[in-house]
């Protein structure tokens, strides 16, 4: 049977074990759909990247749940090229990214940090019944109150959509108990992948915000540490005018609370980039299975 070399590699993060877990598939040319997710499925990762030739960029990478693809997958996508990079298989440098959202420029730093830049912005404020959303994330109504006259709830995108949610305080988000049926089901009503809320009270003094990323429609209850909704916060932050001046760089730290920080970084300007480092946790083997048309049981 064929047989791929498959790795977790740790993104958002310096230290193994911590941060956002990717796995990623180095070369994934001649795998199917349903190969790529079984394989996903195998790892266990929230996203696993499957690094394939492209004729209309440097490289090409699918996006893949346990449950199904996805279009884009921002700590998957650092984790990726982290691991190219320390391969010696790219160098510092802008490199390009086929994607199922298109085309993006990738960079990477001399000291093996990655760049992502994201798809064009999307912001869309909403009326919220705060009730229901409170109720969907497990924490009182008054935390979403005290800050929706100032800052909305959007949905907003940078390649992936998201319920954009701000908490007024640190203590509010770190007790929140989200359903997870009731969170799937406002995200599909907003066509979502998810809830991310976050709130300025952070934990790290460097630290611009902390952000929970709920995600349970696409498989994952809590993501640690997103770049997708990362970037899609940052455009946020700007169109809602949440700064006098627009930071150079923003930091967003995420995923204490499920014991895997770390932090993402946002630049928000004529482009969105999102940016970190990663590092290998594991590194390995992993079996293909082969489907025959035979193997699928209709109900």
């Amino acid at each position: 049977m064929d047989s791929r070399r498959a790795l977790l590699v740790d993104a958002f993060t310096t230290e193994p074990l911590s941060g956002n877990a990717a796995g990623v598939v180095p070369d994934a040319d001649g795998l199917d759909a349903e190969q790529m997710r079984a394989v996903a499925a195998e790892l266990g990762a929230s996203e696993t990247a499957f690094v394939c030739s492209s004729a209309a960029a440097d490289r090409r990478i699918r996006y893949f749940t346990p449950q199904q693809e996805v279009d884009l997958c921002g700590h998957a996508t650092i984790a990726a090229h982290a691991h190219l990079a320390a391969e010696s298989e790219l160098e510092p440098g802008t490199h390009t990214l086929e994607t199922n959202v298109g085309t993006l420029d990738i960079e990477i730093g001399d000291l093996g940090e990655v760049w992502m830049t994201q798809d064009a912005p999307t912001v869309r404020p909403l009326e919220v019944d705060y009730d229901r959303l409170a109720a969907a994330l497990g924490v009182d109504d008054a935390a979403l109150r005290d800050v929706g006259a100032d800052l909305p709830v959007a949905v907003a995108s940078t390649g992936l959509p998201f319920l954009v949610v701000p908490v007024n305080f640190l203590e509010h988000l770190s007790g929140a108990d989200p359903d997870d049926a009731a969170i799937a089901d406002l995200a599909a009503e907003h066509d979502a992948a998810g809830v991310y809320a976050f709130t300025f009270d952070a934990i790290d003094g460097d630290s611009t915000l902390h952000a929970r990323c709920f995600a349970p429609g696409i498989g994952i209850s809590e993501d640690p540490a997103t770049g997708t909704a990362a970037g899609a916060c940052g455009a946020y932050l700007r169109q809602v005018g949440a700064f006098d001046s627009m930071p150079d760089e923003l930091r967003f730290e995420q995923g204490h609370f499920v014991d895997r920080p770390g932090t993402v970084r946002v630049r928000v300007g004529a482009e969105i980039r999102v940016g970190g480092r990663a590092v290998q946790s594991l590194d390995g083997e992993v079996v293909v299975p082969e489907f025959a048309d035979d193997d699928i049981i209709e109900a």
